[in-house]
């Protein structure tokens, strides 16, 4: 293998993201060439429509993923927030680079902190989990729906449409636009998506040469946190439009996880958090999910 071809997205964040993978590879393996293929997807087509609905996460990897079973690229590049929580037959996650920041940032036009907001402002976010979680901790609050960008998101704030907006820190960060942070917003506040911060880097699993080339830059301690993530989730059922959110962490064998079930208008949450020395990330979130679901979340998310 002389040229590693690597799918991304097309946006400028997913593309900064698949930069900084490539980056790393050539710090453990210089020798070889990598090339980076821009792929657009349904969902980057639809985010440009400003009335579009998207209510299914595939729509952010599948034509990626499909290129890479068929072989016309090598790797695939996402952010972990965007994949399905069961991956297409065929594919892998073959490393997950050490975590970004995992917390959400608010960007506000008055520069105004979370709890010093005038009463009835308007946040613009298209998250549920997002919404859930702000009218939870001040019903007093607008939420506006804003899909798009960071550079429209930002523009739409600028212009007016709404007073503040939410974005991920890891994706501000990555673009360098941190100066635009008004406020990192405190988990206790806002519990961030599953595998937010992180990125995944797919390969085909039959590929041993590619795997070998991935695992120079897996993160071990990342990636069970993000596995104790995306099993909570995948027990929860959950897709794009449900309000849940997870974060864990590790300290040496122990792992801990906050997990979170909402109502979309922030009038039932209900969260826990759980720490364990068992050494299978996935059935320490699978734990929590079901702990959750004892306690009467199923209820919480229908309503």
């Amino acid at each position: 293998m002389r040229n590693v071809l690597i799918g991304s997205r097309s946006s400028a964040l997913a593309l900064a993201q698949t930069k900084l993978v490539v980056d790393s590879l050539k710090k453990h393996v210089p020798t070889l060439r990598y090339r980076i293929i821009p792929i657009k997807t349904s969902g980057d087509a639809l985010h440009e429509k400003p009335q579009a609905v998207i209510d299914n996460k595939s729509l952010f990897t599948k034509e990626i993923e499909v290129s890479l079973l068929k072989e016309e690229v090598d790797i695939a590049v996402h952010s972990m927030k965007d994949l399905t929580t069961d991956l297409p037959s065929g594919l892998t996650i073959a490393a997950v680079p050490p975590r970004g920041n995992h917390r959400d940032a608010l960007v506000s036009r008055s520069k105004e902190k979370f709890q010093h907001l005038p009463g009835g402002a308007r946040i613009g976010t298209s998250s549920p989990r997002r919404k859930s979680q702000l009218l939870a901790a001040r019903a007093d609050l607008q939420v506006v729906d804003m899909h798009g960008n960071v550079d429209s998101r930002l523009r739409k704030l600028r212009s007016g449409v709404c007073d503040a907006i939410i974005l991920a820190a890891a994706g501000l960060d990555r673009l360098g636009l941190e100066r635009h942070v008004t406020e990192f917003l405190s988990t206790e506040i806002l519990l961030p998506a599953v595998g937010q911060g992180a990125l995944a880097v797919q390969s085909r699993e039959n590929d041993n040469e590619v795997i070998e080339l991935l695992s120079h830059i897996d993160h071990g301690p990342t990636r069970r946190a993000i596995e104790a993530e995306r099993a909570f989730a995948r027990k929860l059922g959950a897709n794009c439009k449900t309000p849940i959110a997870a974060y864990a962490r590790t300290t040496g064998s122990k792992i801990e996880i906050d997990g979170l079930v909402g109502s979309s208008d922030g009038r039932k949450v209900m969260r826990s958090r759980l720490a364990s020395d068992n050494v299978d990330a996935g059935k320490v979130g699978e734990e929590l999910a079901d702990y959750l679901l004892k306690q009467g979340a199923q209820l919480v998310l229908e309503a």
